[in-house]
């Protein structure tokens, strides 16, 4: 495991960043915790509550509750909160409030060292919820603010100095937009964490190319002239080398790829499987093939390209 600055904080954290959601609390009352303890074994230093559950929070309490807390970074995304089975937005200053109050009492650790708002729409943040974040910054009950998402109006949100990390997708196929609002936000000082390294799209690839696909007679007599013109059409055929490269799986090439951004001081994963995580633990020590980011480049050129003719 590598670990890099972490913005302004002058903190110091692991290159990847474990996503602890509910898939961690499905695997039971004593796996789920463990798991945090492999991530540790496997150098990882840096944990994201996916939402703010109380459930949640204590298992990752239980989990580092022998570790020096200065040495384990814990963040939670906030704005969306779990009524009977449904996901309800709250972005007001009385529900954020709450919702970092239930993590630190059910985790019964001292501060969080990040919250992040989770995707806030241009019209959902007001002024009187920022000033709350705010007060529990001051109070050192959070260390660090944040806003994760995607969309245009982060690019808004980066610009007001407001706060100190930017979360975003960030994968072989990030936009010059995306790349752009890195830009900005490393500029202002602020951290970065990407997310989404291996996009369904580009998962789903291997079975569009090859393992679903029938066999196809002289001349490809056969083939699904759709299917195919989908492919050229989007340009993923375009990045079908991401799974046929010896040695690599399409994740370990998307998740390296991501790590090779020096921009980024975290890569978010997701997994609740502790081969799968041991796995993903060594990409950091990794480098990829010779030519593989030139390949990666030229993809990604021809699927924009093909997204705006």
């Amino acid at each position: 495991m590598r670990y890099r600055s972490f913005g302004r904080s002058g903190r110091s954290i692991s290159d990847l960043t474990l996503n602890l959601s509910e898939r961690t609390l499905a695997r039971g009352k004593t796996a789920g915790p463990a798991l945090v303890t492999e991530a540790m074994e496997n150098g990882i230093n840096s944990f994201l509550l996916e939402t703010p559950d109380a459930i949640l929070a204590e298992l990752v309490g239980r989990a580092v509750a022998d570790v020096d807390r200065h040495l384990i970074f814990v963040a939670v995304r906030i704005g969306n909160v779990s009524q009977r089975g449904q996901l309800i937005r709250d972005f007001s200053p009385a529900g954020v409030t709450a919702a970092i109050d239930a993590v630190l009492l059910a985790s019964g650790i001292e501060y969080l060292d990040m919250v992040l708002l989770d995707d806030p729409h241009e019209d959902e943040l007001s002024h009187a919820t920022l000033s709350a974040l705010k007060a529990l910054r001051a109070s050192g009950r959070i260390q660090m603010l944040g806003i994760a998402g995607g969309d245009k109006v982060m690019d808004a949100y980066v610009s007001t100095n407001a706060f100190d990390v930017l979360a975003t997708p960030f994968n072989v196929d990030a936009s010059w937009t995306t790349r752009n609002r890195v830009n900005a936000a490393v500029s202002r000082d602020m951290a970065v964490v990407g997310y989404d390294f291996f996009p369904d799209y580009l998962s789903s690839l291997k079975k569009i190319e090859s393992g679903n696909r029938p066999k196809w007679g002289l001349f490809d007599w056969g083939r699904s002239k759709h299917q195919n013109s989908d492919l050229r059409n989007d340009g993923l055929e375009g990045f079908a080398f991401l799974h046929q490269t010896p040695g690599w799986t399409a994740e370990e090439i998307c998740l390296s790829y991501a790590l090779s951004e020096p921009m980024l001081a975290s890569v978010v994963i997701d997994t609740s499987d502790s081969e799968h995580l041991a796995r993903l633990a060594e990409l950091p020590e990794r480098t990829l093939p010779p030519g593989m980011v030139a390949q990666i480049e030229m993809a990604r050129v021809k699927m924009a390209s093909a997204r705006t003719a």
